[in-house]
């Protein structure tokens, strides 16, 4: 067996963790390096939620050490025709399918000027001798992952493409005195997650009215803890961008908004 090397590989899937698929392609991984570290960034994306992975992906893969391996796998073509890729992107690398979960970090990769590199995982001598047309997560993704852990360089694991698959780009529109979002995700805890950057905030005031559907809320928070109980609340969140709360409950509920939905966000002045 090559000897191991200490790297991080997190794993980002819709796996859940009922079913033992998880522990399998970990088992894989540490069956090729046992030195190796893995970390859950999350196993409770959607079933089939490719946009959803892609986000959570965004806003996690930037806290982690340089050189970390980013595995994810959401994968409903598995076993057709669509293609499993590498990406080596920002001083890390994700392996995944080629369906548009990676189209957020190469989109910020190009936007921050790094070099992207992209390969089709074709050399099989990289997989588990045996491949299932349904589990590419154990089969494909775990065990390359493991190599490149080991450190096979990207160029070994197949020819390198240019043209990605990507998801379209969210809808953001900035008004002289409104902003247009979208709804990027529902997390944990019900708060619904926009893609309207903080920044653009500043220009519509203090005050600004949030309208999601039927909804209308005044004012931004700078904490839970300032709104009612069983109130909704705009906010900040972690991340930098505005997002909706409903203080000690759950805002994807009350204000039963989804994924895709627009957002406006409109100055006080209008």
């Amino acid at each position: 067996m090559t000897e191991g090397r200490r790297t991080l590989i997190t794993l980002t899937t819709d796996f859940g963790m009922a079913d033992g698929y998880v522990g399998v392609m970990k088992g894989v991984m540490l069956g090729l390096n046992p030195d190796v570290a893995i970390v859950d960034l999350s196993h409770d994306i959607p079933p089939q939620g490719i946009a959803d992975a892609a986000y959570v992906l965004r806003r996690s893969h930037q806290f982690f050490p340089p050189g970390t391996i980013h595995v994810v796998v959401v994968d409903p073509g598995v076993g057709t025709a669509r293609r499993a890729i590498a990406l080596s992107a920002a001083e890390a690398t994700f392996v995944a399918p080629d369906n548009g979960v990676l189209s957020y970090v190469l989109e910020d990769a190009r936007a921050g000027g790094h070099e992207t590199k992209a390969i089709h995982l074709l050399n099989r001598h990289y997989w588990l001798p045996q491949v299932s047309s349904v589990f590419h997560g154990r089969d494909i993704f775990a065990p390359v992952a493991a190599h490149l852990s080991l450190g096979v360089a990207l160029d070994q694991l197949g020819p390198r493409i240019e043209d990605l698959v990507t998801l379209p780009p969210p809808h953001l529109e900035r008004l002289p005195e409104k902003i247009v979002g979208q709804v990027m995700h529902i997390d944990h805890f019900g708060n619904v997650l926009t893609n309207i950057p903080a920044a653009d905030l500043e220009s519509l005031g203090d005050a600004p009215t949030i309208q999601v559907g039927l909804w209308q809320l005044v004012g931004i928070s700078s904490a839970f803890a300032e709104g009612e109980y069983g109130k909704p609340i705009a906010y900040v969140d972690s991340s930098g961008h505005l997002a909706l709360a409903l203080v000690d409950g759950s805002a994807h509920e009350r204000l039963g908004c989804q994924i895709g939905e627009l957002v406006e966000v409109i100055s006080a002045r209008a």
